[in-house]
């Protein structure tokens, strides 16, 4: 697979770019982008195929689920089987940014992504670049960290490229984009629980569900 490096304004992304972007992914292919919460590798969950090639180019566990971007709560609705009242007041607090929410998925996202489990963890992005790919595409994307499961995060287009060259078909070049990453938090429980610390405060999240 041979991996292009396309530079992009990560502020005002230049529509030509992002259409390369969306024709890729709706070819099944794997494209590394700069978000709010660092670079991340986004592919269509509808297809098995570039699902697989997510799980491949980043070395990661099958039983690990994918998370992915939406556009709005109303996608969030379509994508999971219940949402219950901590989903809205975490979405209206702290979407659109870096707070990714697990929710009990619906029977029309694939199993895979889901890593078996089907719960399924999602967000919706403060990035142009994503937001604006959420919207060409008009459908939910595959957005999980651009490393190498187990190591950290490119902080860098030309980092990314360097890692991952190969292993993704398309890089696009925002430049540094560092930061602390997207807080991971379950809600499918009875009690909610952090799964993982990042740009979002723990504390922020219990006063918003106190």
């Amino acid at each position: 697979m041979a991996t292009d490096l396309v530079e992009v304004d990560p502020e005002s992304p230049q529509p030509e770019v992002l259409e390369r972007a969306a024709a890729a992914i709706r070819r099944g292919q794997v494209v590394a982008i700069p978000t709010d919460a660092l670079y991340t590798l986004v592919a269509d969950p509808y297809n098995l195929r570039a699902v697989t090639q997510v799980f491949k180019a980043k070395g990661r566990e099958p039983q690990l689920s994918l998370p992915i971007l939406i556009r709005d709560t109303l996608m969030a609705e379509e994508l999971s089987s219940e949402l219950n009242n901590r989903f809205f007041l975490l979405a209206r607090r702290f979407w659109p940014g870096p707070l990714t929410i697990i929710v009990p998925a619906s029977a029309r996202v694939p199993l895979k992504v889901t890593g078996n489990t089907g719960r399924l963890a999602m967000r919706q992005p403060r990035s142009a670049i994503a937001s604006q790919l959420v919207a060409l595409t008009n459908q939910p994307l595959i957005a999980t960290s651009a490393n190498i499961s187990g190591s950290p995060t490119c902080a860098s287009g030309i980092d990314v490229f360097a890692l991952m060259d190969g292993r993704v078909d398309l890089v696009l070049d925002g430049g540094p984009c560092t930061g602390l990453g997207s807080t991971t938090v379950d809600i499918t429980e009875p009690y909610w629980r952090l799964i993982k610390p990042g740009a979002v405060d723990e504390k922020a999240i219990a006063e918003c569900l106190q």
